[in-house]
Parts: structure tokens; C-alpha cells; sequence
């Protein structure tokens, strides 16, 4: 039986609920999120695996421009609604890279930086079923990047549109609570622009 089978934390997983229990929650929802994430976590040698059937650790990009009055969303091809971008973790446990990543490949932006380097988010959401694939929960770990809103958007294969939204317009976009609260949170961004 391997040490991950006996249920011992890696280093990356050990790292990661650090973070996770040394985040400050914006109120007493994200904060039962948080506590539901790092029991999670903590319980699932799998947890970064899609393969894990009851749900896996994902992460996102709450990406703004300079200015931070506009998100870049994703309309989401199997979804069908306006949303960060992000996805899964594919086994890394390393989540900033991970959104960083996700990014990168649902947007085409080169220009993006991490705005602070800590933890931006949390959230846990149901996914629902889909054929060949039972409903699930996503335990999204999400980072605040800025991107420059001039940069050329490459639409991915996961999404119908992109689009610089205002900060005000998103309800009319549908935009849901968590994504509300991803705006919200903009105006606390602390920190310069990291690398």
C-alpha cells in the first residue's frame, strides 16, 4: 500500500490546506466553503484527479483589466452561462499554475499576471450529470489576474463566447452569486501586479 493509499499527506496537498485554512473568508458562506474544501481535501489522496467520481479540486481566473473595471468571462459551451475561466486541475496540485494555465489556454492571453499571490476565492458547486458522467461537486480554487483588455482573445473548444464585461452590466449577463461575489471582492484586490 502506497503512502497516498494509507492517506499521508504529499507536500502539495499539505501546502494547499495550508493556504485553504489561512484564508480569510469574505463572509460566513465562503467561509462553510472553506471548511468543506479542506475536509475535503484533506480526506482525498485523489483530490486533484477529474477521476475521483464525487468531485475534484479545481481552479480558476478571476482575470480583470489594469483599470479593474472589466472581467474577462467565458460563455460556457455545456453550461450555458457567463463564468470565470478555470477548470480542472488534471493531478497538479500546484493550483495557481493550474488557473494560470486554464487561462492561458481558454483565452490566448500572454499578458496575464497574478494580481496577489494568495487565494482570491473559494467555492463548492454541484456540476450536474451528463451522460457518461454522474453529477459531481467542484472544489474551485480561484486567483485574481489582471490581462490587458486590448490583447486579441482566442475562443476555446469549451466555450460558445468571451467577452470584456463591466463589472455593473454582469447581472444582466446572468451572471450568477459567485461570479457577483468574484466583483465584489475587485475592489480589494491589495497588491501590485506580480509576474
Amino acid at each position: 500500500m502506497s503512502p497516498e493509499d494509507l492517506g499521508v499527506l504529499t507536500a502539495s496537498r499539505a501546502t494547499l490546506l495550508d493556504e485553504l485554512r489561512a484564508y480569510v473568508p469574505a463572509d460566513a458562506r465562503e467561509g462553510a466553503m472553506r471548511a468543506r474544501l479542506v475536509a475535503f481535501v484533506a480526506a482525498n489522496a485523489g483530490a486533484f484527479e477529474r477521476t475521483l467520481a464525487v468531485g475534484h479540486v479545481t481552479a480558476s481566473a478571476w482575470i480583470v483589466d489594469p483599470a479593474r473595471t472589466c472581467a474577462l468571462l467565458a460563455h460556457h459551451r455545456k453550461l450555458g452561462k457567463w463564468l470565470q475561466l478555470g477548470g480542472h486541475v488534471d493531478g497538479d496540485p500546484d493550483v495557481r499554475r493550474a488557473a494560470l494555465r486554464e487561462a492561458r489556454e481558454e483565452s490566448g492571453l500572454t499578458s496575464l499576471r497574478l494580481l496577489a499571490g494568495r487565494i482570491y476565492d473559494l467555492d463548492v458547486h454541484v456540476i450536474p450529470a451528463r451522460p457518461g458522467e454522474p453529477a459531481h461537486e467542484h472544489y474551485d480554487v480561484r486567483f485574481a489576474f489582471a490581462a490587458d483588455p486590448c490583447e486579441p482573445l482566442v475562443i476555446s473548444a469549451e466555450s460558445h463566447a468571451l467577452a470584456w464585461i463591466a463589472l455593473g452590466d454582469l447581472p444582466s449577463y446572468g451572471a450568477d452569486e459567485s461570479v457577483l461575489r468574484l466583483a465584489r471582492k475587485t475592489a480589494t484586490i491589495a497588491g501590485s501586479l506580480e509576474g
